[in-house]
C-alpha cells in the first residue's frame, strides 16, 4: 500500500523529518526577560511525542527591543540558552526535528499579550523600521534605521543563529511576514527609503538577503535554512505573488535557503483588505513559488482536515504543511491524521494503549 503524501518522509539537506507535518511557530507570550520556561517546555514536547514531523518553537528575538511582547522569546542574553536546549532535546526524545523561527518585531515591537487586548505598550521601548512611519494608530513611531543599524542587526541575527545552534536546533526559519522587520523592508508599503536598501524589488530585499548570507557564516551547510514570507500584502501597491516569486528566486539563486513557508498580510495595521479566511486560502502561494521560483514551499492557514493536507501535497502544491490552530488544539493530530489516511505512524510507547 502506499504511503501517504502527508506521511512520506522529507529531507532536507543532512536532516531527514518523519513525515511532512510542521507544527508551526506560534507565540506564546510566556517568557520572562525572553528566557523559555516550563510552558515552552510542555507545550513544544507534548506535539513531538503527539507526532508531527518538524517541530517550530515561537518565534525567538534577537535583541530585547526587537520583541513583539515582553512576553516573547528572546536569543540575546546568555541565560535564555539552557531552557532552549531543554526544548530542543525534548523534541528530539518525541523523534521530532528540532525547529526554530527567528525574528525581529521592528516597529510591531512593544505590544501587550493578545488577551490582555494586544495594544502597544506607551514608552516601553522604542521600534526601528526602514522610515519613521508607525505600524498604524496607537503604535510609537520607530527610529529609522541608518545603514550601519541595519548591519547591527544583521548581526544580532548571526548571534541568534548561533544560539540556536548551540541549543541544539536543526532547522532556523527566518520570519520574513506578518509586518515584522524583514517584511517591512520587503514591502513598498512600508520601506520608502530611498536609499540601496530601498526602490526596487531588488533593493528591499537586500537586507533579508544580507541576513541570509550573514547567518550562513555561522550556520552550518548540512543544516536547513528555511524563510517564511508574507506573499502578498491584501493593499493597493503592496507586495504580489509575482513580487514573491522573484525574491524567492534571489533567495534560490544564493544557494543557502531551502524552503519558503508561504503566509501573507499583516503589512499595516489600517488598510489590508484580507478576503475571509477558509482552510486552504494560502495554499495558492506556495503552489506559486514551488513552481515559480522552483524552490520547496511550506502551506499554512487554517488547513485542519488530514485528507486535505494529504492532497496539498500528493497534488504538488507544497512540500511541507504548517498546521497551527488544529495541533494548538489537539497535541496529537498528527497521530489521528495517520489512521484516518491509513498510514503507519509510530506511537510512543508509553502511550501504546490508548490506541487512537
Amino acid at each position: 500500500m502506499s504511503v501517504p503524501a502527508l506521511f512520506d518522509p522529507i529531507t532536507f539537506r543532512s536532516v531527514t523529518a518523519r513525515n511532512r507535518i510542521t507544527v508551526s511557530p506560534m507565540c506564546q507570550y510566556s517568557a520572562t526577560d525572553g528566557v523559555a520556561n516550563d510552558w515552552h517546555i510542555q507545550h513544544l514536547g507534548a506535539r513531538a511525542m503527539g507526532g508531527a514531523g518538524i517541530v517550530f518553537t515561537e518565534v525567538a528575538h534577537v535583541s530585547d527591543i526587537g520583541r513583539i511582547t515582553p512576553y516573547c522569546l528572546g536569543l540575546y542574553s546568555p541565560e535564555q540558552l539552557a531552557p532552549l536546549k531543554r526544548i530542543a532535546e525534548i523534541i528530539t526524545m518525541g523523534g521530532a526535528v528540532p525547529a526554530m523561527q527567528i525574528g525581529h518585531a521592528g516597529r510591531k515591537a512593544g505590544t501587550d499579550a493578545p488577551w490582555r487586548g494586544g495594544k502597544p505598550i506607551p514608552g516601553v521601548w522604542k521600534p526601528v523600521a526602514p522610515t519613521e512611519a508607525p505600524f498604524g494608530p496607537g503604535y510609537a513611531t520607530p527610529h529609522a534605521l541608518s545603514t550601519a543599524g541595519i548591519a547591527e542587526i544583521v548581526g544580532q541575527f548571526v548571534a541568534g543563529a548561533r544560539v540556536a545552534l548551540e541549543a541544539g536546533f536543526k532547522i532556523i526559519e527566518l520570519h520574513g511576514a506578518h509586518g515584522y522587520l524583514l517584511h517591512s523592508f520587503l514591502s513598498p508599503v512600508s520601506n520608502t527609503r530611498n536609499d540601496e536598501y530601498g526602490g526596487d524589488l531588488a533593493g528591499r530585499a537586500r537586507f533579508l538577503l544580507e541576513v541570509v548570507d550573514a547567518v550562513r557564516t555561522v550556520w552550518p551547510d548540512e543544516l536547513p535554512l528555511f524563510v517564511r514570507l508574507s506573499c502578498v500584502d491584501w493593499m493597493e501597491g503592496g507586495l504580489t505573488i509575482a513580487d514573491t516569486v522573484e525574491i524567492a528566486k534571489m533567495l534560490k539563486a544564493t544557494g543557502k535557503v531551502d524552503l519558503i513557508d508561504c503566509s501573507s498580510g499583516n503589512i499595516a495595521a489600517v488598510g489590508p483588505v484580507i478576503p475571509r479566511a477558509f482552510p486552504g486560502y494560502q495554499v495558492p502561494f506556495a503552489e506559486a513559488v514551488r513552481h515559480g521560483a522552483d524552490i520547496a514551499t511550506g502551506a499554512v492557514g487554517m488547513i485542519s482536515e488530514p485528507t486535505h493536507a494529504d492532497e496539498i501535497l500528493a497534488n504538488g502544491r507544497a512540500d511541507l504543511v504548517f498546521v497551527a490552530r488544529a495541533i494548538l488544539a489537539d497535541p496529537v493530530w498528527p497521530l489521528r491524521a495517520a489512521k484516518a489516511l491509513g498510514a503507519e505512524q509510530a506511537v510512543m510507547p508509553q502511550y501504546a494503549r490508548a490506541r487512537l
